[in-house]
């Protein structure tokens, strides 16, 4: 028979890590799956600044605190896939480690990176998604940073530290990320910027990046730069796959749930990036951890 819980919380991101918190402080007992690695993509942000409390910390020490807190209050906290997620008055979640059994299910499935879709994109070595992670191997190399949000600044800020040059590129004449981010940059002898413009094609050799093709996207002029290395950051999509099979998703793959994460099914919550929402922060993450995780725990009280 499978292990039963009070509430099953698929993802361990900020807002999965806060709802274990919550429900755990509430005296419900509480199982929380992750199939990668846990804080979600914040874990890979070097300087997190925008955090209240902390004007400076690394994500991955952040992300080692909200998972030591749950843990300490008593979540169960394992690294599985899940599968399948069966709906009913009990709902069962199907792993590849076996299968659990619980009252209410909070969805922090969160987001994955977004590509820039060209051909062999997927094949290439030289292409990353996590500064922090891949960075070293392109020490005192030339790369590029690709987008225009806070993360790509951020990137390209570590990277700086790193690497010969770092080309920022965007396909706009304005960053979307915080002027104070953009600044710091344009005062870095090694960083430079070409924008209007977006990465159209990639060359290689021996199925290792050598440089990339650009065009401006104003004239729609192109041009080639030779690079070591290729840092994407051009945004996010919603895992959406065992959310799409439970409960309705929007045309982006967003769960639209209100500010209380409820959805339409019973005893079926959402918190983190996942939702519809127009603001995607650490903080509105931790908070629909909250919010999701009370919820969840009033429905097993009432159940």
């Amino acid at each position: 028979m499978a292990e039963h819980f009070d509430i099953i919380i698929i993802g361990g991101g900020p807002a999965g890590l806060t709802a274990a918190i919550y429900a755990r402080r509430a005296g419900k007992t509480v199982l929380l799956l992750e199939k990668e690695g846990f804080g979600g993509q914040i874990a890979s942000s070097p300087n997190v600044e925008n955090f209240p409390g902390f004007p400076s910390i690394s994500g991955a020490e952040l992300a080692d605190r909200l998972y030591d807190q749950a843990c300490g209050l008593g979540a169960q906290i394992d690294l599985e896939e899940v599968l399948e997620v069966q709906d009913g008055s009990i709902k069962t979640v199907s792993t590849d480690y076996g299968s659990y059994s619980c009252t209410a299910l909070i969805l922090a499935t969160g987001m994955k990176h977004r590509t820039l879709g060209l051909p062999g994109e997927d094949a290439l070595s030289g292409i990353s998604f996590c500064a922090v992670c891949d960075g070293a191997f392109y020490a005192g190399k030339d790369v590029v940073v690709c987008g225009g949000g806070n993360t790509a600044l951020q990137d390209a800020l570590f990277l700086s530290e790193l690497c010969r040059h770092v080309t920022v590129i965007h396909r706009r004449t304005d960053f979307r990320g915080d002027p104070i981010l953009v600044e710091r940059l344009q005062r870095l002898e090694n960083v430079s910027f070409i924008l209007p413009a977006e990465v159209v094609g990639l060359h290689s050799q021996d199925s290792v990046l050598t440089g990339l093709v650009l065009q401006d996207t104003i004239s729609g002029t192109r041009s080639n730069l030779a690079v070591s290395g290729l840092f994407e950051a051009v945004g996010q999509l919603p895992e959406q796959r065992l959310a799409a099979s439970l409960v309705p998703v929007d045309a982006d793959g967003f769960v639209p749930a209100g500010e209380n994460c409820l959805t339409p099914a019973k005893g079926i919550f959402v918190a983190g990036d996942c939702r519809s929402k127009e603001v995607r922060q650490l903080t509105t993450a931790c908070a629909d951890g909250a919010v999701a995780a009370l919820a969840a725990c009033k429905y097993c009280s009432n159940t």
